[in-house]
């Protein structure tokens, strides 16, 4: 009781206080049952909250899939030590086709029609979006409700079926190295010169809430990043503080940058 206490004290106020609290209950249901349990989608931040949650209970381990390998948003499974099956982590996809020539949909058309279902985000993994075509993996007990209500994204009138994850490529990222010198470690001046932005746009972002450090929501334009931390923008893709290489004469910070496209 005292580490779970813990814990939850210590994301208190966070983007993640709700998250600890179910990822806790899911790996205590397991201590009890000695058995496995899969939880719904969660994000990069998500993800490492459940390591850190597994690392105070002896005997369970975490294991993370999201359908295909690379995905961002994935499932965490809490296996007990006594358990000699195999976990399941009840994954599914849904293709939905429509006419490409006279629509041309996005990410965000596309969770925002799901979203209008009533479905909630975390039973929702990665979309993967091509010509005329989505692949919306999900919770397999969701699928059948995708199957069932998905008939239209915006405007365009949509098709869905059942589809095999196995047909899932692995998830190929493009990098691009960046090299910098900025005036500081603050969050505005290091995603303009990843993101090839000013430092205004990028506040503006920080306003409207776009801009996330380790996935967590940036409050302040003025909050300090550091070597390891990850920068994302939706549908801008991530930045990731590689390097800080130092100080030059004039006391501007070198730093190497990777953007994943």
């Amino acid at each position: 009781m005292a580490d779970r206490e813990k814990i939850i004290r210590f994301y208190k106020g966070t983007e993640g206080e709700e998250i600890v609290i179910k990822l806790i209950d899911a790996v205590e249901a397991v201590n009890k049952t000695k058995k496995f349990r899969a939880t719904d989608f969660l994000d990069p931040y998500g993800c490492e909250i459940a390591e850190t949650v597994v690392a105070h209970y002896d005997g369970i381990s975490v294991n993370f899939f999201g359908g295909y390998i690379g995905a961002e948003r994935q499932c965490a499974n809490f296996v007990h030590e006594d358990f000699m099956g195999k976990p399941s982590y009840n994954i599914s996809v849904v293709k939905a086709t429509w006419n490409d020539k006279f629509y041309r949909l996005s990410h965000r058309d596309v969770l925002g029609a799901l979203m209008g279902l009533g479905i909630k985000r975390e039973q929702i993994g990665d979309l993967l979006i091509t010509l005329g075509m989505v692949k919306i993996i999900c919770t397999t007990k969701m699928a059948d409700f995708i199957l069932q209500n998905l008939t239209q994204i915006g405007s365009a009138k949509v098709s869905c079926e059942l589809d095999n994850l196995g047909t899932i490529a692995p998830r190929e990222e493009r990098c691009k190295e960046i090299t910098s010198t900025v005036a500081s470690l603050r969050i505005d001046s290091i995603a303009a010169s990843g993101f090839g932005a000013s430092r205004s746009k990028m506040s503006s972002m920080i306003d409207a809430e776009k801009l996330k450090l380790n996935w967590q929501t940036v409050k302040s334009a003025s909050q300090m990043v550091k070597q390891g931390d990850i920068i994302s923008i939706r549908g801008r893709g991530r930045l990731e503080v590689a390097e800080v290489r130092g100080t030059t004469k004039k006391g501007r910070t070198v730093v190497l940058l990777k953007r994943y496209l």
